[in-house]
């Protein structure tokens, strides 16, 4: 179930590094965090697109979260994560670091500040500034339309071989 405005600033928060800069997303927004597998890239995919998940015959499209937002790659780490959203989508990130609890106190990003409004606030966590995403608005309109016909072909694509049965 996404996350609502109010889950965006009231429910816990799930802290990722991605390009070396911490980021938090809304547990909510999160329907699980999985190690990196195996992600089937077909040629041709634009450069956020890091592939795509087989999900239990269900392609996921899956967005590295740095290059999305023009941030260089994070330390090279051998567990990198995928963030499985509600709605069927995941973020490739360099890590999932922890979960904050419910309550952190969040300064909010002055309105124009952000493109598309992403950025929806800063939580001071020890030394590091954490900025809060929005998750439903990692893509402009026009990236999620592309971004849902480039998985609605990886899913027929992942149909075609499904096994049928013999008569």
């Amino acid at each position: 179930m996404p996350a609502t405005g109010d889950e965006l600033s009231s429910g816990p928060l799930v802290v990722i590094a991605v390009g070396g800069v911490a980021c938090a997303l809304p547990q909510a927004a999160v329907r699980a965090l999985l190690p990196l597998p195996h992600l089937d890239a077909p040629p041709g995919l634009p450069a956020p697109l890091a592939g795509f998940l087989n999900l239990g015959g269900t392609a996921v499209p899956v967005v590295d979260l740095a290059r999305l937002l023009g941030l260089p790659p994070g330390e090279p780490h051998p567990y990198r994560h995928l963030v499985l959203l509600h709605g069927n989508r995941a973020l490739l990130v360099d890590r999932a670091a922890d979960v904050l609890p419910p309550g952190q106190p969040i300064r909010p990003v002055e309105p124009g500040r952000s493109l598309n409004g992403l950025n929806t606030g800063v939580l001071e966590v020890g030394d590091d500034a954490v900025h809060l995403l929005d998750p439903t608005r990692l893509l402009l309109a026009e990236e999620a339309a592309t971004l849902d016909d480039l998985a609605r072909q990886a899913r027929l694509r992942t149909a075609r071989w499904a096994a049928t049965p013999a008569p």
